[in-house]
């Protein structure tokens, strides 16, 4: 009895280590280690140069007190050789994002003109033969000079008077939308401006009429094949003076734009709150997915899944799918009064059988009051990147399967270094996180747990989701033999290779690592 006893948990054991040994096809490669002579810096923008090498911008800060200085752009060849490097010197710039396209690099600016007061979007293009830069403006808006006018905050976004502004590019980076919001006093213009990836305006649109009644956080966007329409999510916050305890003060919006004007649909129905939406386009239909909640409280019951007409927003399909109690359970234990909130999209991909699959991560902002060296008080703001949630629905929109990568990371600086990529391939999905763990943690019921490590030096581990949703991890890279921190979360996706390229970076050293999925 016994040894049948022993031998059934040792056939337990062996499956569950087979479980997470299995072959992860994964190559990696890492570049040759450069000096470096900003040891102060942020990676902003990476991009292809359309030749299989890899272009990328870092804002740096010299001085005793670190102030910005300018822009460092690096050039490397498919090989992760550094070609060269430029250094762009323009001080109090403010870069908001850059894209590599038609043989030449753009960067998109946002700065306050003191003369004009006004801001100014504004493009430096330059040829990726030679760093020979040249200026214009796209936009200007008439306004005082406000604080984080283009802060990009999830939740509690502040629409006091003033400007606002927002950036939303798809993944592909071929086109852009620009929003625009000034209001003061009486005055209260909202306009959304669609651009293609040589500059060339599509559409504008005075969208102030619908801001009388709501404030507008948009938050992404899809384009048309034809890169002809804009289709924007965003958070429609409700312009009452009094709201109950009870009431929900915004809802989740899709607004089409193009040269012929705007539409807007909503999808909240009675006891069915969407959150956390993104639009997707595959074979010239249009979803939107994400989840959604049961109460007005900003927890998350499921998922939510919109098929809509492209012409006319119409709702085709609606469904929702509730996450069942066994993954509450796994996630939580069993404490009651644990919710899912929070979560903020990474990525979602739509297979050729018509599959959905995303991911978000729970992610929010705390700040505290600290005694300084000086004996002052100073505010620190606190960056949560918290558990990761994945997701797959059927082509009709039925929830196959939800799981949870327990993790929590938090940084008080450059963000990079947190969070996670993930990339799909076949079916299989691929997370890839920065830790000082050595060892996570495989759970019953497919659950995976990293626990904080001590170690300074940083290992990179895998993490497949197959298609049905069985979970295996492997480390891909030790920190002895990566030395220098890689950034998971601003990778390089060369999705006709299917290689994953990742800048890694500390101090005065610098290289590329290159990752492979066969």
């Amino acid at each position: 009895m016994n040894f049948r006893k022993y031998a059934s948990l040792f056939i337990l054991f062996i499956a569950s280590c087979t479980v997470v040994a299995q072959e992860i096809p994964l190559d990696f490669s890492i570049g040759e280690k450069y000096n470096d002579r900003y040891k102060y810096s942020n990676l902003l923008t990476i991009s292809n140069d359309g030749k299989g090498g890899t272009f990328l911008v870092r804002s740096y800060y010299t001085g005793v007190i670190l102030k910005p200085k300018g822009y460092l752009i690096e050039h490397y060849d498919a090989n992760m050789q550094l070609i060269n490097e430029y250094n762009y010197k323009l001080k109090n710039a403010n870069l908001v994002d850059g894209y590599v396209a038609n043989g030449q690099i753009y960067l998109i600016f946002l700065d306050y003109d003191y003369n004009a007061l006004a801001y100014e979007y504004s493009v430096h293009r330059s040829p990726l033969s030679e760093m020979n830069f040249t200026k214009e403006t796209l936009l200007t808006v008439q306004s005082q000079e406000v604080s984080n006018p283009l802060d990009k905050n999830y939740y509690n976004r502040n629409f006091s008077s003033g400007f606002t502004t927002s950036v939303l590019f798809n993944d592909k980076k071929n086109a852009f939308v620009i929003s625009t919001h000034f209001k003061k006093g009486k005055t209260n213009k909202h306009f959304i401006y669609m651009f293609n990836a040589s500059l060339q305006k599509v559409a504008e649109h005075d969208f102030s009429a619908e801001v009388e009644e709501k404030n507008y956080a948009f938050e992404n966007v899809a384009f048309s094949k034809d890169l002809q329409e804009a289709y924007i999510i965003g958070k429609a916050y409700f312009k009452k003076k009094r709201f109950l305890a009870k009431d929900r003060r915004f809802q989740y919006e899709l607004i089409k734009v193009s040269r012929s004007g705007a539409q807007t649909q909503t999808f909240d129905g009675p006891g069915k709150f969407s959150e956390a939406l993104i639009p997707v386009i595959k074979d010239n239909e249009l979803f939107c997915v994400g989840f959604y909640a049961n109460r007005k409280d900003n927890r998350y019951n499921g998922l939510a899944y919109f098929k809509i007409n492209m012409n006319t927003l119409e709702i085709n399909t609606k469904k929702y799918s509730p996450f069942s109690e066994q993954f509450m359970v796994d996630k939580f234990g069993r404490e009651e009064d644990k919710v899912i909130k929070d979560l903020v999209f990474k990525n979602v991909n739509i297979s050729n059988d018509g599959t959905i699959h995303f991911n978000a991560e729970e992610y929010f902002i705390t700040t505290s009051v600290q005694a300084n060296s000086s004996g002052g008080r100073l505010k620190v703001t606190r960056y949560h990147h918290n558990d990761i949630v994945s997701a797959k629905l059927s082509a009709d929109g039925d929830m196959l399967w939800a799981r949870n990568i327990n993790k929590a990371e938090v940084t008080q600086g450059d963000g990079a270094y947190a969070s996670y990529s993930s990339y799909t391939k076949d079916g299989n999905t691929y997370f890839f996180i920065s830790t000082a763990a050595e060892n996570p943690q495989l759970l019953p019921g497919d659950r995976l747990l990293f626990k904080q490590g001590l170690s300074r030096n940083r290992n990179v581990f895998v993490i497949k989701l197959d298609t049905e949703g069985h979970i295996s991890y492997k480390k891909l890279i030790d920190d002895k033999e990566a030395r220098l921190p890689l950034m998971v979360s601003k990778p390089l996706f060369n999705t006709q290779d299917n290689q994953i390229i990742f800048y890694a970076k500390r101090g005065n050293k610098k290289q590329l690592v290159s990752v492979l999925i066969k």
